[in-house]
């Protein structure tokens, strides 16, 4: 919501709702990316090139999902500074979300809570707006992430993943699996062993029907969840490998609540993100770096509100760090902080 603090201070921005206060931002960078008026949040990106997962990213800092999910502002986004940009997550079928109100702020603790629930506007007008953004021919990594309709049933979810895969797969330079929001009903089940290793083999043996398809591979990523233990992290890393997923991204929003009781909303339901988050998701990260071995990709994403937190991420094991709350409370600044910290 920061990001159009140029037009509308931080201040004013932050008495609206919260979704209110997203919506605006989306709607205005929606207006004005690709217009003379990007020129008021743009900066420039970072050189700092790292291959990863067989793909050379301009710099170390991406945007996460989430806070576009209908693919509108990637150029509105990429203008930022950012080395990546993953938009989604998208359903194959158009969702209204969960019930309002479902987005909470915390600014006490540098949070938001959300229950959003994949609200999205389907994968027909996903694709449709991603093929008109032009950040990738301007440099720019597009990662599009990929989940489940709440009305499919749990047992039927690989079938929603596969539409979602082969509809990305064109247009993404490389694909994330989320199965980790704690917002649609049983998500997080498909994290356990034996619900993991058959939906990740079905999908990458859809996969490699689609690269000789289309005659390149596109890298596919899976999304867990900061709520898991170490045994859990070790059966994650161990069906990841077997099944040839590329990487992993650590980590989504957490159901816990231990570090903002007594917070007003702190009892909301849904997703904690923020600065809460950052030690849950570093331990994430620094188990699957154990895990995993110190060739393995891992993004790492939860609680980056400063450049400091940014290398906290990198010291733990992350290769790459993306941002979504902290350029909500620090705003796009954040973005080159964070870059220039990572250089090197």
């Amino acid at each position: 919501m920061a990001l159009i603090s140029y037009f509308l201070p931080k201040s004013v921005l932050f008495k609206l709702d919260p979704e209110a206060a997203h919506d605006l931002t989306i709607a205005a960078l929606a207006r004005f990316q690709n217009t003379p008026l990007a020129c008021l949040w743009s900066a420039q990106r970072v050189q700092d090139p790292v291959e990863l997962a067989g793909i050379t990213f301009p710099n170390r800092v991406g945007m996460a999902a989430g806070l576009d999910k209908n693919g509108r502002v990637i150029d509105g986004l990429g203008a930022m500074g950012f080395g990546f940009v993953e938009v989604g997550t998208v359903t194959p079928k158009p969702q209204p979300g969960n019930p309002k109100p479902r987005m909470f702020r915390l600014p006490e603790a540098n949070a938001l809570i959300n229950r959003l629930g994949f609200n999205n506007e389907g994968l027909d007008s996903f694709l449709a707006n991603v093929k008109r953004a032009r950040f990738r021919q301007q440099g720019g990594i597009l990662g599009l992430n990929i989940g489940k309709n709440a009305v499919t049933p749990i047992e039927n979810a690989v079938d929603d993943y596969l539409i979602g895969l082969e509809g990305v797969f064109p247009h993404a330079d490389y694909i994330t699996v989320n199965i980790s929001s704690p917002n649609t009903k049983n998500l997080r089940a498909l994290q356990s062993d034996e619900a993991l290793d058959a939906l990740l083999g079905q999908l990458q043996e859809r996969r490699q029907q689609l690269i000789k398809q289309h005659g390149r591979s596109v890298p596919m990523f899976v999304k867990i969840a900061p709520d898991l233990d170490e045994t859990q992290v070790g059966v994650i890393a161990a069906t990841l490998q077997k099944n040839g997923i590329d990487g992993v991204i650590a980590t989504n929003t957490t159901i816990s609540r231990e570090a903002v009781q007594g917070l007003a909303h702190a009892d909301e339901m849904g997703g904690l993100s923020g600065a809460p988050v950052l030690e849950a998701s570093n331990q994430v990260i620094r188990q699957l770096r154990a895990a995993l071995g110190p060739r393995y990709p891992i993004i790492g994403v939860g609680g980056v509100m400063s450049a400091a937190d940014a290398q906290a991420k990198r010291d733990a094991g992350a290769d790459l760090v993306q941002i979504y709350t902290g350029l909500i409370y620090a705003g796009p600044q954040l973005v080159q902080d964070c870059a220039r910290a990572l250089k090197g």
